[in-house]
């Protein structure tokens, strides 16, 4: 006769205290003309919990439970089966442990055959502009080798004078000393001598006017690092389309410098990571060697694009961020706003050649969270006191860093019109900060917007 599994019965031996118990097949002999019944009954767990549950058969009468003495299956138990759990995590730990030791060997022998010979033929690096962030990469470089040059052209005669005198940038790091190889200037030609790498760190806005007035004393093969994040308002360029066109060489070697890093950390030498993206792979291997120290590590790339644009928008995003913040609008909000942003820029970047892995990368969500939820953002700061109610003139009268992202929004609407790509959140940055909506009314548009499909 064909088996039947009794619910009621099988329900009272599902709830064990031992989720993972496995079960034996029993047949129970009943009366007379009843049909057999298949009980799978659990095994006992390796310290055996007592239970009175009773069932119920389909002919009425009733059985007590099965003890594990009544169970004529075999043993109750073997060593191996009580010392499973104790052996399964002594294998994982094992597992960790090698495939940390073979991360550790590869590291070792990687660092072996890693290159040095652009430091030790470095002599002289040149640093545009005396901010923030290019005061800590002149420190940065300088400590990297005592014997190097480290140039700083600015234009505040006051802070080089403090820089030359005192050894520090008094306007934007009066706590911190600069390596005394680092010295500053305000004459352009004396500044490019014999310059081996140029780091560029002018305000993407104010970035074509300058170059053009120092092109005569820039060497042709000079490389550029580019640390500016940014698009031009009205021409919409890069900094990859700005540097060889101001110097009017279409070949003048070009690397973007991107990803998380606030300057306060990177003079504080703490752990940071950025890319470097370059077309020339030779060019790209040499900026890692300059740049890349035991607190800095560099990774390399091909997608110029994908870095500038991701570097471009992120600050756009920050802005949204920040008025979210500064509304009060929760965690919820931030993190639908920051995940539609991410897309929006996706979106914009691939449109325009960039890699979705550029993106998902370094220079773009790990720049984009870094700038989105850290206090230290001048472009979230804008955006905390935009949502906070202040007049964007009153916030950038009293800051006295440049914020990117009020400059590139109307930028990338603009990118966003070329390329045929709908970008919510950021075009009504754009719209805030040109005062054609308010912070209140952006919310309230956003929220209404039509419910799609997750792209």
């Amino acid at each position: 006769m064909a088996a039947l599994l009794e619910p009621a019965f099988l329900n009272g031996l599902y709830a064990t205290s031992n989720p993972s118990a496995s079960f034996r097949v029993r047949r129970t002999p009943l009366k007379r003309h009843s049909r057999p019944i298949i009980i799978l009954q659990p095994r006992p767990p390796p310290h055996p919990i007592s239970t009175s549950t009773s069932c119920s058969c389909s002919s009425g009468s009733t059985s007590p439970p099965l003890s594990p003495a009544e169970d004529d299956g075999g043993p109750q138990s073997s060593a191996s089966e009580t010392n499973a759990p104790a052996d399964r995590a002594r294998d994982r730990r094992k597992a960790v442990r090698v495939a940390w030791e073979k991360l550790v060997r590869w590291s070792r022998s990687w660092r072996s055959k890693a290159k040095t010979d652009v430091l030790e033929r470095t002599d002289k690096v040149v640093v545009l502009g005396g901010g923030s962030f290019g005061t800590a990469m002149a420190a940065h470089i300088a400590s990297r080798k005592a014997q190097m040059e480290v140039q700083m052209l600015v234009r505040d005669p006051v802070v080089c004078r403090s820089i030359n005198d005192n050894h520090c940038n008094h306007k934007y790091f009066p706590d911190h000393k600069l390596p005394k190889n680092v010295v500053a200037t305000t004459d352009a030609q004396t500044a490019l001598l014999k310059a081996d790498y140029c780091l560029h760190a002018v305000p993407v806005q104010f970035s074509s006017a300058f170059l053009e007035g120092i092109a005569s004393y820039v060497d042709p093969a000079l490389p550029f690092i580019s640390l500016s994040k940014g698009l031009e308002l009205n021409t919409l360029r890069m900094m990859s389309q700005i540097i060889p066109q101001a110097l009017r060489n279409p070949r003048q070697p070009f690397i973007a410098l991107s990803g998380p890093s606030f300057a306060l950390e990177l003079m504080n030498k703490l752990p940071t990571a950025m890319v470097v993206a370059t077309k020339d792979k030779k060019l790209a291997n040499a900026a890692q060697q300059l740049l890349a120290s035991s607190y800095l590590r560099i990774n390399t790339s091909s997608d110029v694009t994908g870095v500038e644009i991701a570097g471009a928008l992120k600050n756009v995003l920050a802005i949204a961020a920040g008025i979210v913040d500064g509304m009060h609008l929760g965690n919820n909000s931030m993190a639908a706003l920051v995940a539609q942003g991410c897309s929006e820029i996706r979106w914009l970047a691939t449109k325009m050649g960039a890699k979705p892995a550029t993106i998902t990368g370094l220079s773009g969500t790990g720049d984009i969270m870094l700038t989105c939820f850290v206090n230290l953002s001048r472009n979230r700061t804008v955006g905390v006191r935009l949502g906070s109610g202040e007049k964007l003139d009153d916030i950038l009268g009293s800051m006295n860093q440049v914020a990117e992202g009020v400059s590139t929004a109307g930028a990338v609407i603009a990118l966003a019109q070329k390329y045929n790509v709908k970008m919510p959140v950021l075009t009504a940055v754009a719209r805030i900060i040109d005062n054609e909506l308010t912070p209140k009314k952006a919310v309230y548009e956003l929220m209404n917007l039509p419910q799609v499909e997750e792209v």
